[in-house]
């Protein structure tokens, strides 16, 4: 958002010819706009206003000055959020309006109620009319379809809710908006329904889910719902096979993946090594490398036209002779033709390779043209098959290899972890030993954010389709609701299988993929409001048993609902020979896992509450409608929307200046606040604390110790307790988590036994390794601080807090 020009110091009043809005209609709309809300106050908004304007003002400045206002006032009062939201959305609807009407129109909320059915069909037919939006839509019966809007949901949203989806979601000609928020829910609603036999009843089915922020779909998802070029996938896995035609067809398809958004994997493992003998050249290969730098550029290059930026992540696994060179593609010295800058990467870790750090012995790196069968094993097939390659380099019978202190590998890859935030750490054999297709190919890698984990090949592009289920808005009296979760859930499943069929893809190989399996990945959000609303510190039992109960809770009717699906619709074509039509679902394939390891090497906790021998018999009757149905993402940006703390993340801070494509917000986290206001401790010095401490009050002597274990951000707290919650998660998916990991004091002894609990917990993959800067910052120009210096500085190294990379998958 642009910032105001400051008013003049004479204090110059506006002309009277000066634009809207008039000083009636200013105090108009902040009224409304506070309505209903504790603890703001219009005049104080208003007056601030007034002060704010000048001779020359121009319209757009004029109309910002009352959301900046609000927006200044966040941190004292969370509420002044919503009132600033609802400033903005009194701006889009005269933008909106205006555009249809082909004239200045101004319309308050109360106002708009009225003429939400004449706005929604001029909406649509302009869309159509435009070619933004799929002609179809207007064959449902829109009298049904606008009875069911509720534009009162419209005043629902915090200001980075409203303002990222004003600046990145909502439909829009020569930049100017045309789409309000309910219009919005509703043409994804419909883009997903556009197939059902009864179009309308699922419509608003979907729109109730998605406006209520019970569910909230992906951004791909969300951007292209109904419109004439539906890509509604959020995440694409690649594996990049050993010859020139194949790297260059796999940057390509990366492009063409990338352009209406989704994140990218892409597994690099077969692409020989440097050193290794080219046959057709009689030459020598330069590695993958250079490849990954061609890689790194089609990603900055194909932005989808300015609206996100492109992303991908590399995989690689430790046994290829590259690995040394891989970990040090995100360093910012040495030769930058050799360095990635704004690629992730991860390594692809296999069990054996743990074993051996932990045992202290060698690891041999080869090149994978000379031990290509290593690619496709994994568990004790490939410990096996990995030492016969070991014994044949021994013997001289390969050319490239080199041996290496496995310790001393390992304490590498911590190292750049910690040092630029990747390689990532991610497992294979778990990711393949509890995968449900085993039986149709191996998992080679994991996605953008690590939370996907899909058969790929030469052949088959993985996608998956991705949803986001709001935990704090299905606790009900102090506890989860299980009636509620389950038909959220069943219609949420329902919502990412339409997304199969309806999808557009760019490449064919996804599409023959997405339509073979019909994979899904069903996630939660709002973990920790969730818990806060609970009174349960995450540093505690019974966060970790909220973590297991919900997921389990999740698990059982995400597979329920597959299977009424393939009831209704058909099992998915490669679901014989699966782990489902065994009757093993996720829980039970934890069994598979333990048969590969030492006893030493799991440690899973695999309790349950619900009826699973139940519901193995119905899967293997009836079958599933997808051959994956559970992925925790990170959502990001859909979150925001929501107005919830992001997937499973600790809160990050409880007040702090949040950093995204749509410009700085101050986060302020309204339960604290509320919990202080109760006590009476909330005031303006408090603020000031809060700002001095980083948004973090364990060192905040008033407020009780209750308050700060309840509320203790993410690097107060043991990251342990994040793993054990993890693993207690990852027992119910079929996929697996983005997980992220804090620590406030890194060292190496800590890196590697979080590292190494991760592998014994039996996680499948770990995500961004977040840690503070020790330099200090200054906080003289704190009212309240009185000049003195914080501890740390407030920047999370390693990953921005608004994680862009995985925006393009949530």
């Amino acid at each position: 958002m642009n910032q105001l020009v400051a008013p003049p110091a004479t204090g110059e009043q506006v002309a009277d010819h000066e634009p809207a809005p008039t000083a009636d209609r200013l105090v108009e709309i902040v009224t409304e706009a506070c309505s209903g809300l504790a603890d703001v106050d219009p005049r104080r908004v208003i007056a601030e206003t007034q002060r704010m304007r000048y001779t020359g003002i121009s319209k757009e400045e004029l109309a910002l000055a009352p959301i900046m206002t609000a927006r200044g006032l966040v941190e004292q009062e969370p509420n002044y959020s919503v009132v600033a939201a609802r400033l903005l959305l009194d701006k889009l609807r005269t933008e909106a309006l205006s555009f249809l009407a082909g004239q200045e129109v101004h319309a308050s909320q109360l106002t708009m109620t009225e003429r939400y059915a004449e706005y929604f069909t001029a909406y649509l037919n302009r869309a159509i009319e435009l070619g933004a939006l799929d002609p179809r839509l207007a064959e449902f019966n829109l009298e049904r379809i606008i009875a069911a809007l509720r534009p009162e949901r419209d005043r629902s949203f915090g200001l980075l809710g409203m303002q990222t989806l004003y600046d990145r979601y909502f439909l829009h000609h020569g930049g100017v908006r045309y789409e309000l928020p309910q219009a919005f829910f509703m043409r994804v609603a419909m883009g997903l329904a556009i197939h059902e036999e009864a179009p309308e009843d699922r419509a608003i089915e979907f729109y109730e889910l998605l406006s209520r922020f019970a569910f909230m779909c992906s951004t791909p998802t969300l951007f292209n719902a109904g419109t004439t070029r539906p890509q509604l996938s959020s995440c694409f896995l690649t594996t990049v096979d050993d010859d020139l035609d194949a790297i260059f067809q796999g940057v390509k398809n990366n492009a063409l993946l990338a352009k209406y958004s989704g994140g990218l994997g892409n597994d690099w493992t077969p692409v020989r090594g440097l050193g290794a003998h080219i046959r057709g050249t009689n030459g020598t290969s330069q590695g993958v490398v250079p490849f990954l730098k061609i890689a790194n550029d089609t990603a900055v290059a194909v932005n989808q036209g300015g609206k996100r930026k492109g992303a991908a992540c590399a995989y690689l696994e430790s046994w290829h002779i590259d690995i040394e060179d891989f970990l040090e593609l995100r360093k910012n010295t040495g030769d930058d033709r050799r360095r990635t800058h704004d690629m992730n990467t991860a390594n692809w870790v296999p069990d054996e390779f743990l074993r051996r750090v932990r045992a202290d012995e060698q690891w041999t790196l080869l090149s994978p043209d000379e031990a290509p069968d290593l690619h496709e094993l994994y568990g004790l097939e490939f410990a096996e098959r990995y030492r016969h390659y070991e014994r044949a380099a021994e013997a001289g019978e390969l050319s490239v290899h080199r041996k290496v202190r496995a310790v001393d590998l390992w304490r590498r890859m911590l190292t750049m972890l910690f040092e630029t935030g990747h390689p990532w750490i991610t497992f294979k054999d778990a990711c393949n030993l509890r995968s449900p297709q085993q039986h149709a190919g191996r998992v080679h890698s994991s996605n953008l954010c690590t939370e996907i984990t899909l058969n790929t090949s030469a052949d088959e592009v993985a996608v998956c389709n991705l949803g986001s289920v709001n935990l704090p808005a299905h606790i009900v009296n102090g506890e989860l609701n299980h009636e509620s979760l389950g038909d959220t859930v069943r219609t949420a499943v329902r919502m990412l299988d339409n997304v199969i069929d309806i999808n557009f893809y760019t490449i064919p190989e996804a599409r023959a993929s997405n339509l073979r399996h019909r994979p899904v990945g069903l996630g939660v959000m709002g973990f920790a409001d969730a818990l806060s609303e609970l009174g349960l510190p995450i540093e505690s039992p019974m966060a970790v048993e909220f973590a297991d109960r919900s997921t389990e809770a999740l698990s059982y009717h995400a597979i329920v609902a597959s299977a009424d699906l393939a009831a209704e619709r058909g099992v998915y074509p490669s679901f014989d020979g699966s782990l489902w039509s065994q009757g093993i679902l996720p829980i039970d394939s934890v069994d598979l896992l333990r048969a590969a390891r030492a006893d030493s090497e799991l440690a899973v906790d695999t309790s349950s509450t619900l009826d699973w021998a139940g519901l193995r018999d119905r899967v293997r009757s009836s079958g599933m409608r997808n051959s994956n149905v559970l992925a925790i993402a990170p959502t990001a940006t859909i979150s925001n929307i929501c107005g919830v703390s992001q997937s499973i993340e600790p809160i990050f801070r409880n007040l702090y200046v949040k950093a995204n494509m749509s410009g700085d917000f101050t986060v302020v986290n309204p339960v604290l606040v509320r919990e202080l206001k109760d006590r009476g401790l909330w005031d303006d010095q408090l603020v000031a604390e809060l700002k001095f401490h980083d948004g973090a009050i364990a060192n905040i002597e008033r407020i009780p110790e209750e308050l700060k274990r309840l509320f203790a951000t993410a690097f107060e707290i043991d990251s342990r307790w994040l793993i054990e919650a993890a693993s207690r998660r990852q027992k119910w998916l079929d996929q697996a988590q983005s997980l992220n990991l804090y620590l406030a004091e890194p060292s190496g002894r800590k890196l590697d036994e979080l590292y190494q609990l991760a592998w014994c917990k039996g996680l499948k993959t770990t995500y961004y390794l977040r840690t503070q800067s020790a330099t200090q910052v200054e906080k003289s120009t704190l009212a309240g601080t009185d000049g003195r210096l914080n501890a740390v500085s407030p920047v999370a190294q390693a990953c921005a807090i608004d994680d862009q990379d995985c925006e393009a998958c949530q």
